[in-house]
């Protein structure tokens, strides 16, 4: 089991990361899923959301995007594996845990970091989400 952190990571190369981990075979927890930051305009980026987030149908089935930080990771996780709905991508998305914070069970434990490059314009994922 490999557990990454996601402070100041760019989301892009997690994704990727976790994705080539999971269809090898690793269980994979990713902890502090807010703190994973979105390179790119974030006044931009935030609009694209909301489109998003805000176009239904007129029966309302769909596609759903998600709302809170630790499903945004997944689903972008979820578009680099090969078919998330059966066959090895399904066992892969299912090896994938995503947290916000740290749980309990995971304090003290050594956290891996994925590669951290600084970009100047950037956002972190909870500044997407939907505010209650």
């Amino acid at each position: 089991m490999k557990l990454i952190d996601g402070k100041s990571a760019v989301m892009g190369r997690v994704a990727s990361y976790v994705a080539k981990e999971a269809l090898k075979g690793e269980e994979i927890k990713i902890l502090n899923c807010e703190k994973i930051i979105l390179t790119g305009n974030k006044k931009t980026t935030k609009a694209n959301f909301e489109t998003r987030r805000n176009r239904v149908g007129s029966s309302q089935k769909g596609p759903r995007h998600p709302a809170t930080s630790e499903k945004i990771v997944k689903r972008a996780i979820r578009g680099m594996l090969p078919d998330h709905r059966s066959g090895r991508g399904k066992v892969a998305f299912q090896k994938i845990k995503c947290y916000v914070g740290i749980p309990k069970e995971f304090e003290g434990k050594e956290l891996q970091k994925v590669e951290i490059k600084h970009p100047i314009k950037f956002a972190e994922v909870k500044e997407f989400t939907k505010k209650e």
